[in-house]
């Protein structure tokens, strides 16, 4: 038969870690993880503008429109945690709102994604709590199950397995593998500080623009030019 699961996460990405990313901007790790490893343009940031999501996954695997298992995985998971809810991108019923959310907050967890819907919404988006969601309905949830708590799941082709670091801001979600989180960010910061000294070139105007003209001279197409 086949069974359903509540596990713990056997691992979490550490503190120290997630402290050094939480100044990273999501899209710039995107670009260090070749562009492909984003949570999706559905999943958007709910909450007040400022605060930055970062913190291990503590993943939830859900019939759309049902949180049972989500109630479940803010009670169990630890502070710091962020649970990170696979309810397959429906938007019919909500699968959060104030009250689930503010017993999360109070957990001392670090943030909700919900790749589904949210309710409440006048108290997320004046609230600083990180939420993430794909939208939002006043139609509430259902509370029979089935689902799984920490179990891999996939965000809109984002793979996300337990104890993953998740990293959230104005532009959106991403999630690092476990295993890959170290070796990640020497270049994650690298690509953030050229950034940063690119910005300073931009707007003293000595920044280089050669390589637009260098590109459309190599491109296999005539550009007439008057």
């Amino acid at each position: 038969m086949y069974s359903l699961q509540i596990r713990q996460p056997k691992r979490r990405v550490g503190s120290e870690m997630i402290e050094k990313y939480r100044e990273i901007p999501a899209a710039v790790i995107g670009d260090c993880m070749a562009r492909i490893q984003a949570g999706g343009a559905m999943l958007r940031p709910m909450h007040a503008g400022g605060t930055v999501l970062a913190g291990p996954a503590y993943t939830v695997k859900t019939r759309p429109g049902d949180n049972l298992f989500v109630h479940k995985a803010i009670d169990l998971a630890q502070p710091g945690d962020i649970i990170v809810v696979d309810a397959g991108g429906k938007l019919d019923n909500a699968i959060v709102g104030e009250m689930m959310l503010t017993h999360a907050e109070t957990r001392g967890l670090a943030g909700v994604v919900i790749f589904g819907a949210i309710r409440d919404f006048g108290h997320v988006r004046n609230h600083w709590f990180p939420v993430y969601a794909s939208g939002v309905t006043l139609s509430g949830p259902f509370q029979s199950g089935p689902g799984h708590i920490n179990v891999p799941i996939a965000i809109d082709g984002m793979v996300i397995e337990p104890g993953d670091l998740m990293i959230g801001d104005d532009d959106g979600l991403i999630c690092i593998p476990f295993d890959e989180v170290e070796d990640l960010y020497p270049e994650a910061y690298k690509r953030f500080a050229g950034e940063n000294a690119q910005r300073g070139r931009v707007r003293d105007g000595s920044v280089d623009r050669k390589w637009i003209d260098d590109r459309l001279a190599a491109v296999p197409y005539p550009i007439e030019i008057e």
